[in-house]
């Protein structure tokens, strides 16, 4: 369909997926495939562009009356006599976009007008030119700016971008708020989104949900009458997903594949120094550390946006996780299985995967489910993990 109208070009796209439409926790997930040319050479009126556009054709794929997967045309390249397109989800859209929405300053301190400034010039403590003289009343406290939520932010920015007529996706948010407040309460860090410090839309949202540790998920849906698809982001109330022990996912049951494992290597680090904002021997910083028996590998990571020494430790500690994990199984292929039937799980579930490594054993490791790849019709689906301690 049409991107921007939403009206529909074609309901049984010859498209030939490379690979099932990917689905990504706080990603736009993707899908590929193959379109045969003469299919190509139709015009879609009456807008006379060709039905598959970049930036112009949405696709979507649908099994059982079920949207699983939607997205934008974002590439087109040849693949011999065919066409190859690259879609990504809608929620691809903001990268690489410029903000110049209005000013953001949360939490910043405003001064406020103090009608004796300047009148004790030889600060002795009187008002200047007072006969008889008469003492300098007490300045009054400033005021701390309403500091946003994380989530107003991220709602802020998609409003700001489908504000103008040619950005209008129709794409909804959840209302409710993260609890995560931007800035500092005492003012001394307000955080600020200002057009003219070019922010990009995309790395301001990832930023934010960064900071609010919080996850998003973008979904596809048929509406009551089923004549329009709905887009919607899910907000998580901090993260998404839950333990799920209902489940179980075993090499020889259900896994039918499993990813070369993989530890750390020269990426490798247990000493974190994060660089905040300021400049020269100003700079903010912080450093995490943690004693596991190692030798010390120290890594710097810049988070520019803050000086808060909170917030840095915070970011560190993440990073910190990322760079010392230990043995992580980057996927898994399944099968259907009264084990975990297909689609039992939800994007953002931990799970615990038991497998039996080379060198390492049998082991029995709790990971995240990152991203899904569902065959509906071959019964299989690849799980990406990430290690569920890498969260905290």
């Amino acid at each position: 369909m049409r991107a921007l109208t939403g009206d529909f070009l074609d309901w049984d796209v010859p498209f030939v997926a490379s690979s099932p439409p990917k689905r990504e926790l706080n990603g736009p997930g993707q899908m590929q495939g193959t379109i045969n040319p003469e299919y190509l050479r139709l015009m879609a009126k009456p807008d006379g562009l060709p039905v598959i556009s970049e930036w112009a054709t949405a696709l979507f794929a649908e099994f059982e009356g079920k949207i699983r997967w939607g997205g934008l045309v974002t590439n087109l390249s040849f693949e011999g006599q065919a066409m190859k397109v690259d879609c990504a989800g809608y929620t691809a859209y903001p990268n690489g976009m410029p903000y110049f929405g209005s000013t953001i300053r949360s939490g910043a301190k405003i001064a406020k007008k103090w009608e004796y400034e300047g009148r004790d010039k030889n600060h002795d403590g009187y008002i200047d030119g007072t006969h008889p003289k008469r003492k300098m009343p007490k300045r009054p406290k400033d005021t701390i700016s309403d500091r946003w939520d994380a989530y107003d932010v991220v709602r802020h920015i998609w409003a700001h971008l489908q504000d103008y007529k040619a950005g209008k996706l129709g794409v909804t948010l959840d209302g409710h708020d993260s609890g995560y407040k931007l800035g500092s309460s005492n003012g001394q860090d307000p955080w600020t989104l200002q057009w003219w410090d070019s922010p990009d839309c995309g790395s301001t949202i990832t930023d934010v949900m960064n900071l609010a540790k919080a996850d998003f998920l973008e979904r596809h849906y048929w509406d009551g009458s089923k004549e329009k698809i709905r887009h919607h982001i899910d907000l998580g109330k901090r993260r998404l997903g839950r333990a799920r022990s209902d489940l179980r996912f075993a090499q020889g049951e259900n896994i039918i594949e499993v990813a070369t494992p993989n530890y750390q290597g020269d990426y490798f680090a247990n000493n974190i120094y994060v660089i905040g904002k300021g400049s020269g021997a100003k700079t903010a910083r912080a450093r995490v550390v943690v004693d596991d028996k190692r030798l010390r590998r120290a890594k710097i990571v810049s988070n520019k946006s803050t000086a808060n020494a909170k917030q840095l430790t915070e970011y560190g500690k993440k990073e910190r996780a990322k760079h010392s994990e230990q043995l992580t199984i980057p996927s898994i292929a399944i099968r259907h299985h009264s084990n975990a039937p297909l689609g039992s799980w939800a994007l953002g579930d931990r799970i615990l995967v038991q497998v039996d490594v080379p060198w390492a054993g049998e082991l029995a490791i709790w990971h995240r489910i990152t991203a899904e790849e569902i065959d509906p019709a071959a019964g299989t689906a690849v799980l990406t993990l990430t290690r569920a301690d890498f969260y905290g």
